[in-house]
C-alpha cells in the first residue's frame, strides 16, 4: 500500500488523465474479450456444429448465457436465410470490427498516458531543482556534489523508465486479468477457481525476487552516485592530478568502483531477466493444470463442459497470462524504481533549516548598525565562534584578520542567514535577521569572494546576474568602476563574449573585476569582502583593489583579509583566534600593543 500511495502522490495532478487511461482501457478490454468469444461461433460454423436456436430470449448483460444465446440465434437466422458462408463471412466481419475498436482503445489509453510520463519525470526535476536552491548551504557540505547530481538525472531517469513506463501495464494488466476472470467464471465456475488458487502462488514466488531487487537497485544508484562524484572531482582536479603524477591512483579508483557497480549491476540484471522465465513456466504449469482437469471435465460422463466452450475458456486463460506476465514485469520495475525514489525523497525531504517567519518583518534600506551580541556558532560538536560581541555604525569599514580556521568566513556567513545562528544574535538596525524577510535580507548585500563564482554565459549577463532589469548603460558604467570595461571590450565579442564554464576563459583578475562590477551594479549598502584579492598577482591586485575601493565608498563593509596591507585604513580591525575577538582597533593602535595583530604584520613584513 505504501508504494501506490507513493506512486499516487506522483501521478496526482494527472488523475483526470489516469481515469481516461483506464477508461479506455476498460473498454479495449471488453472488445478484446468480444473478438475471444468470436471464436466458438466462428469454429462451430466451420466445424459445421453450431446448434440452430429458434427463438429468442431477454438479453441481460450481467447473463453470459442470455447474450451467447441470442447471438447464436441471430446466426441461425443468418445461416437459415443466407447460408453458413454468409454467417461465416458475418463472424469473421464481427471479428474486424470487434479488434479495430480493441486497438483502438488501447491505443487511446496509451496515449493518455504519454502526458503522465513526460509530465511526472518534469514535475520531478523541477521539484528537485526548487528544492535544492532553497537547502541551506550546510546541507551540501555533508553531501557529494556527484551523489546528488548523480540524484537529480540518473535517479529521475531510472524513476521514468521503471515506475512511470510500468503505469500504463499496472492500470491494464489488472483491468484485464478482472475482465477475463469475470468470463471464466461466466464459462465454468469450478475451472475458475482452480485458476484462482493458483495464480497468487505464482505471484508471490515473483514477488519475493522483486524485494530483494530492491535493495541491490538501492545500493547501484549509491555506487552510481560515487562514480559521478569521481568524475566530478576528477575535471575539477585534473591539473593537479597531472601535476602530481596521480593519473593512475585516480584511473584505479575509478576503475575499482567501476569494476563493483558492473558486478553489482550482473546481479540486478540476472534477478530482472529472471521475472519472465519464471512467470513462463509458472503460467505453463497452470495451464498443464487446466487442460487435465479441464479435459476431464469435458470427457467425463456428465458432460460439464461441452467441447467448444473449453477451447473458448483456454483461449480467454491464455489471454490472462499476458497481462500477469507483465505485472510480474511491473513489479520488478516498480521494486527498482522505488530504491531511485528513495534517494530522490532523501533530498525531497531534507528539513530546510533556513526558515523565514510567518510575520516577518520587511527591510528595505539600512539606515544605523549591524550588531553581533554575545555570538557563538558551531557547526557540529567544537563551537567555530565564541562569545562574538561586534558594532558596525553605517559607513565604516570592519576588518577581520586572524589565521585559516578562526572563523572568520563563518562570522560574515551569519549575516546574510547562509547559516543561522546557535546563540546568541544578529541585529540590522536593531532587528534580528531571523525576524526579517530573507530575500530582502540579502538584497542588502553584495559579497565579492575569493572565489569568483561565475556562470557558462555571456560577460554582459554575469554582471547583470540578479538585476535582470538593469539597463546596458548601467551595466557598461559597473564595468568601468570596476576596471573591467577595457580588457571587456578586447574580447572577441565585447559584453556578448562567453566566458566558459566558471569564467574559464578570464584569466583570476579579469574574473574577479567581473564580480565586483556585478556587486557594483547591485548597489548594495552593505559590502562583504571575502579574500577578494589574495588569490591575485600583484598587477591584478592593484586594479581589483582599485576596483573595490570605489565600491566602498560610502559604503558599509566588512573585510576579510589575509594581507593586512590591503586593511590598514578601515575604520576597525578585529583579530579573530579560535574564534574568538582578542584584538580590535585601528592599524597603528594594534601595531602598538605588540599582540597577535602585530605578529601577523611582522611575519608578512619578514616574508
Amino acid at each position: 500500500m505504501k508504494i501506490i500511495s507513493r506512486i499516487f502522490k506522483l501521478v496526482k495532478s494527472y488523475s483526470l488523465r489516469v481515469l481516461l487511461s483506464i477508461f479506455f482501457a476498460l473498454l479495449g478490454t471488453v472488445f478484446s474479450l468480444g473478438s475471444f468469444i468470436m471464436i466458438t461461433p466462428f469454429l462451430q460454423i466451420l466445424f459445421k456444429i453450431q446448434p440452430v436456436v429458434n427463438e429468442a430470449v431477454v438479453t441481460d448483460v450481467s447473463n453470459f448465457e442470455s447474450i451467447k444465446h441470442n447471438f447464436n440465434y441471430f446466426l441461425s437466422q443468418l445461416m437459415v436465410s443466407s447460408g453458413e458462408k454468409q454467417a461465416l463471412l458475418a463472424v469473421s466481419l464481427i471479428l474486424v470490427v470487434m479488434v479495430l475498436f480493441k486497438t483502438f482503445f488501447l491505443y487511446s489509453s496509451r496515449l493518455a498516458m504519454i502526458p503522465i510520463r513526460t509530465g511526472v519525470v518534469k514535475d520531478l526535476r523541477n521539484t528537485l531543482n526548487t528544492k535544492i536552491l532553497n537547502l541551506q548551504i550546510s546541507y551540501f557540505t555533508e553531501e557529494r556534489k556527484g551523489d546528488i547530481i548523480s540524484r537529480m538525472t540518473s535517479d529521475v531517469q531510472e524513476v521514468e523508465t521503471t515506475v512511470v513506463s510500468s503505469l500504463f501495464g499496472a492500470i491494464k494488466a489488472p483491468i484485464t486479468i478482472i475482465i477475463y476472470l469475470i468470463s471464466l467464471f461466466a464459462i465454468s465456475f469450478k475451472l475458475t477457481l482452480i485458476v484462482l488458487v493458483l495464480l497468487p502462488v505464482t505471484g508471490l514466488i515473483i514477488g519475493k525476487i522483486g524485494k530483494s531487487l530492491r535493495k541491490k537497485s538501492a545500493k547501484s544508484q549509491q555506487k552510481l552516485g560515487l562514480l559521478l562524484s569521481y568524475i566530478e572531482e576528477s575535471l575539477f582536479g585534473l591539473r593537479i592530478i597531472k601535476a602530481f603524477n596521480s593519473e593512475d591512483k585516480i584511473d584505479n579508483r575509478f576503475q575499482d568502483e567501476n569494476n563493483s557497480y558492473t558486478r553489482l549491476m550482473n546481479r540486478i540484471w540476472r534477478k530482472k531477466d529472471l521475472a519472465g522465465p519464471l512467470s513462463e513456466f509458472l503460467s505453463t504449469s497452470v495451464i498443464v493444470i487446466l487442460l487435465w482437469y479441464g479435459g476431464n471435465m469435458v470427457l467425463g460422463d456428465s458432460s460439464l463442459l461441452n467441447p467448444a466452450d473449453f477451447i473458448l475458456y483456454l483461449v480467454i486463460f491464455s489471454q490472462i497470462i499476458p497481462p500477469a506476465k507483465e505485472l510480474s514485469t511491473v513489479n520488478y520495475n516498480v521494486q527498482k524504481g522505488m530504491a531511485s525514489m528513495d534517494r530522490i525523497d532523501h533530498i525531497l525531504n531534507a528539513d530546510i533549516s533556513i526558515k523565514e517567519k510567518q510575520n516577518a518583518k520587511s527591510i528595505t534600506e539600512f539606515t544605523n548598525s549591524i550588531e553581533y551580541k554575545n555570538l557563538s556558532f558551531k557547526y557540529i560538536e567544537d563551537y567555530v565562534l565564541k562569545n562574538i560581541n561586534l558594532k558596525i555604525e553605517k559607513g565604516n569599514t570592519v576588518a577581520l584578520v586572524g589565521q585559516s580556521g578562526s572563523g572568520k568566513s563563518t562570522l560574515v556567513d551569519l549575516l546574510p542567514r547562509f547559516y543561522d545562528v546557535i546563540e546568541g544574535e544578529i541585529h540590522i538596525d536593531g532587528n534580528s535577521v531571523q525576524d526579517l524577510k530573507i530575500k530582502e535580507l540579502r538584497n542588502l548585500m553584495g559579497i565579492v569572494s575569493q572565489e569568483s563564482i561565475l556562470f557558462n554565459d555571456t560577460i554582459y549577463d554575469n554582471i547583470a546576474f540578479g538585476m535582470e532589469s538593469a539597463t546596458e548603460e548601467q551595466i557598461i558604467e559597473a564595468a568601468k568602476v570596476a576596471n573591467a570595461h577595457e580588457f571587456i571590450l578586447q574580447t572577441e565579442n565585447g559584453y556578448q563574449t562567453n566566458i566558459g564554464d566558471r569564467g574559464s576563459k578570464l584569466s583570476g583578475g579579469q574574473r574577479q573585476r567581473i564580480s565586483i562590477a556585478r556587486a557594483v551594479l547591485k548597489n548594495p549598502p552593505i559590502l562583504i569582502l571575502d579574500e577578494a584579492t589574495s588569490a591575485l598577482d600583484t598587477e591584478s591586485e592593484k586594479l581589483v583593489q582599485d576596483a573595490l575601493f570605489k565600491l566602498m565608498k560610502n559604503r558599509t563593509s566588512i573585510v576579510i583579509a589575509h594581507r593586512l596591507s590591503t586593511v590598514r585604513d578601515a575604520n576597525e580591525i578585529c583579530v579573530l583566534h579560535e574564534g574568538e575577538i582578542v584584538e580590535r582597533g585601528k592599524h597603528n593602535d594594534l601595531i602598538k600593543k605588540q599582540g597577535v595583530y602585530k605578529k601577523l604584520h611582522d611575519l608578512q613584513i619578514f616574508a
